[in-house]
């Protein structure tokens, strides 16, 4: 048979594979797979496709508010600017002086021209220093546990969360200033007990980082943010723009009581001189100090050509008159500041205390003369703690200007409340309301000569004690 030397298997799979073909081939499966596709060509022939609808592929641009975007309307015409800015998502605020116009005035322009003229009247009238003086630590006391918080006394005064704060220092009214992260400059009358007591004012285009009412003219309103400084003067009810920088300004302080030049902190580091009298819209001296980042300036209480900054870990104090461009050192360090510092301030009086807040949880007791560490306030144990929520503003230790050795600082401990201290460490009293007061106030500004503590939460509400 030709297959004799196969195997018995071998000779059977043989065998197997020849008689399978056969069975295919009777099949002609060839033949009945040509026919079909002959078949299936025919039919496809007759029938007709439909053109498919091209998509769109650029979409019709999403309306939006010109309200939002503070844009007039086509048939008014725009003011001049500078620049004209492309689409951008936040509206832009013009550069140069600005009408004293809040964002409600078209609604409530009667209102508005009350406050401004409280704000006006209460200015003109002096304040009577003859009998001020320190009180003693138990009358300070007793005074502070008079004060209270009551509904009427809380208001949302910015849309966003409040990062600075100022009081008018009138003896007769509370008239109170908030900035907020959105550029917002908030006033409150506080003493007129009505709905209507409060407006908003449009006059930064970032975050207003300090505030201060002019010490020789409390006309004067004065706002930072990171771009400009204004002056908002209520006798022209206008917001004048002093001075302008790309390099993120982050603070101020007056250098003099005329309030005539200001030491300027940015958030590179570097600090600036600002004159008002002078012309124009640059300082007048931006020196390099060695920090990476300054948050806060304080000036000397007595001796005014001395400033403290405050920035990443570092804190020192630098004498004014020595500043120069590059490779400024300071006359003083205050170590041991192991994270960021907040903030850092001199003593109302005397200045021969500073206070900080450091994030590493503890607040720091420096005597200014000699730079020597007098206390380590532990937030834990003595529960003055401090939040980690980005949504928060750090929190400030502010001293009380009517009290040298007291100072106040927002908690996070429940309740929520407003603690004073003395430079020893003791605990004088809590600010709070258990029904009233339900958030955290990391901004704090004290009245100079009345019973009165304001405190600012991350909402853009404002609680007077």
């Amino acid at each position: 048979d030709g297959y004799s030397h196969l195997s018995a298997y071998e000779r059977k799979r043989l065998k197997n594979i020849t008689e399978n073909a056969k069975f295919f081939a009777a099949l002609k499966l060839h033949e009945s797979a040509a026919r079909l596709n002959q078949l299936t060509a025919k039919r496809q022939s007759h029938v007709t496709k439909r053109a498919k609808p091209k998509k769109v592929e650029v979409e019709a641009a999403r309306r939006r508010s010109m309200r939002l975007l503070r844009v007039e309307p086509l048939d008014v015409p725009q003011l001049e600017t500078f620049a004209q800015p492309e689409a951008e998502e936040y509206p832009q605020v013009l550069v140069g002086p600005l009408p004293m116009v809040p964002e409600d005035q078209a609604e409530n322009s009667k209102w508005t021209e009350a406050l401004l003229g409280t704000w006006m009247r209460i200015s003109e009238l002096k304040t009577d220093d003859a009998d001020r003086g320190t009180p003693d630590i138990k009358r300070y006391q007793e005074s502070l546990s008079s004060m209270v918080l009551s509904e009427e006394n809380i208001r949302k005064v910015v849309k966003a969360r409040v990062c600075s704060m100022a009081i008018h220092p009138s003896e007769s009214t509370i008239l109170v200033a908030a900035g907020d992260k959105l550029g917002h400059v908030g006033l409150w009358n506080v003493s007129c007990g009505s709905e209507e007591g409060a407006h908003v004012f449009i006059p930064h285009n970032f975050q207003v980082n300090c505030m201060h009412f002019s010490p020789c003219n409390p006309a004067h309103l004065l706002s930072l943010s990171d771009d400009t400084l204004r002056c908002g003067d209520v006798t022209r009810a206008v917001f004048d723009e002093i001075c302008r920088s790309e390099e993120n300004f982050s603070c101020f302080d007056f250098l003099e009581e005329s309030a005539c030049s200001a030491i300027v902190g940015h958030w590179d580091g570097d600090v600036a001189v600002v004159d008002t009298r002078t012309p124009g819209m640059s300082s007048e001296l931006s020196a390099d100090i060695g920090f990476r980042r300054t948050r806060t300036v304080h000036v000397h209480p007595v001796h005014k050509q001395y400033f403290l900054a405050a920035g990443s870990v570092d804190v020192g104090v630098f004498d004014v008159r020595y500043l120069k461009a590059k490779g400024n050192k300071p006359l003083s360090s205050l170590t041991g500041h192991t994270k960021s510092v907040a903030s850092a301030y001199f003593s109302p009086v005397t200045g021969s205390r500073v206070v900080t807040v450091c994030a590493d949880d503890k607040l720091r007791i420096f005597n200014s003369k000699n730079t020597q560490v007098l206390l380590i306030f532990d937030k834990q144990s003595n529960k003055i703690k401090t939040h980690k929520n980005s949504q928060l503003k750090p929190v400030w230790a502010v001293w009380d200007p009517k009290q040298e050795h007291c100072f106040l600082v927002g908690s996070m401990a429940q309740p929520r409340q407003i603690q004073i201290f003395q430079d020893t460490g003791n605990l004088l009293h809590s600010l709070c309301n258990v029904d009233c007061l339900g958030s955290v106030c990391s901004i704090i500004v004290v009245h100079p000569s009345q019973n009165i503590v304001v405190g600012g939460n991350s909402s853009g509400r404002l609680h007077v004690f």
